[in-house]
């Protein structure tokens, strides 16, 4: 889907910071978009590059032969 081209006449578009939830400028002129600041975008780069992000994985049985339980004894 295609973006709409904002217009001079239209009001900058503002978006919730991800990092801190303030108010962030979603426009060119702010190099740190979708954050407020580079402070924003660097605590969320350490939370990545820490792997905070990570999806829960589910273990497997202990009884499993190297974690596959289709894998009979």
């Amino acid at each position: 889907m295609a973006h709409p081209v904002q217009s001079p006449s239209q009001p900058p578009r503002t978006v919730i910071c991800p990092c801190c939830g303030g108010n962030s400028l979603y426009s060119p002129a702010n190099a740190y978009r979708p954050f407020c600041s580079e402070r924003c975008k660097q605590i969320d780069l350490g939370a990545w590059a820490n792997e905070d992000f990570r999806m829960p994985a589910g273990s497997p049985p202990a009884d499993a032969q190297y974690g596959d339980p289709r894998t009979e004894h």
